[in-house]
């Protein structure tokens, strides 16, 4: 197996293995970042296959009710610290520790919530991104 490094500036960097598929290195300046109620959020990867990103919230915060999506199923992963996800359609909470996922319905509304004493960091993917 031959893997063949390039760097861009504007791309980021990315490996071909035989020349056929690229992994592609996403860095964190290079996402797109914006903001759901205090939920800061970073898209990371968005093509027909799969959406992934992360989201940060400050302690005592919470972001705003995601209403679903209808087609793809959503998972959350707590990667630090943790959170409360509310589905306000089934009047649920779930507490996510660090290291815990969730795998979220289509068309499930939920919103996150850090009742934690630091910051949480919740990465989430969807498939398809419908």
């Amino acid at each position: 197996m031959i893997f063949i490094h390039t760097h861009s500036v504007a791309q980021g960097s990315k490996w071909s293995v035989n020349a056929m598929e690229e992994v592609q290195i996403v860095r964190k300046r290079s996402t797109k970042s914006y903001m759901e109620g205090d939920e800061h959020c970073r898209l990371y990867v968005k093509n027909d296959k799969i959406l992934f990103g992360t989201s940060s919230l400050l302690p005592g915060t919470k972001g705003a009710v995601d209403p679903g999506h209808k087609q793809g199923k959503e998972i959350f992963f707590a990667a630090m610290g943790s959170v409360i996800c509310h589905f306000p359609n089934m009047d649920t909470y779930e507490e996510l520790e660090e290291g815990d996922a969730i795998v979220i319905p289509p068309g499930e509304p939920h919103q996150l919530m850090n009742f934690g004493n630091k910051e949480a960091l919740v990465c989430w993917s969807l498939a398809p991104p419908v």
